[in-house]
């Protein structure tokens, strides 16, 4: 190697050692300042306000109606895709892509239908207390959530 050839090498190495210790001066920095994150809100389970039993019966049957319209839920998501891809094309074919999400919605609200159905089917065999334990549930879930600041 000639003298200029290790000059330039010994230069790159030197600003590429410089590149790297401010790189890690910066996020020692950023780590030790920044604020951890708080607690992220979960939503609330559908009848998690039930009795154990109650719960578990009522989450399975749930589960029950949508293994039942897999299909239906796979279909919502081909369509998704579908639509997607159109969007990628380089000329939008508006017919196709409203027809895609157009597909992907009725999926949608067919399978949310069933499984309120299926709910409203489970939950008119429950006693009047535990029902009024699922509308304080849906209530809460509605009532907005303070602001942050």
């Amino acid at each position: 190697m000639t003298e200029t050839g290790f000059r330039r090498l010994t230069i790159a190495l030197l600003i590429l050692n410089l590149f790297l210790a401010c790189a890690l001066v910066g996020g020692g920095i950023t780590f030790l300042t920044a604020t951890p994150p708080g607690p992220v809100p979960r939503l609330p389970l559908a009848g998690e306000q039930l009795p154990t039993a109650d719960r578990e019966a009522f989450q399975a049957a749930l589960n029950e109606t949508r293994r039942g319209l897999r299909s239906t839920g796979l279909e919502a998501r081909q369509a998704r895709i579908e639509a997607a891809a159109l969007l990628g094309e380089p000329q939008v074919d508006k017919t196709a892509l409203a027809d895609a999400l157009k597909r992907a919605r009725d999926a949608e609200t067919a399978l949310r239908a069933a499984l309120e159905q299926r709910a409203i089917d489970f939950v008119a065999g429950l006693p009047l207390d535990d029902r009024r334990r699922l509308a304080e549930g849906l209530i809460a879930r509605e009532v907005p959530a303070p602001d942050k600041k």
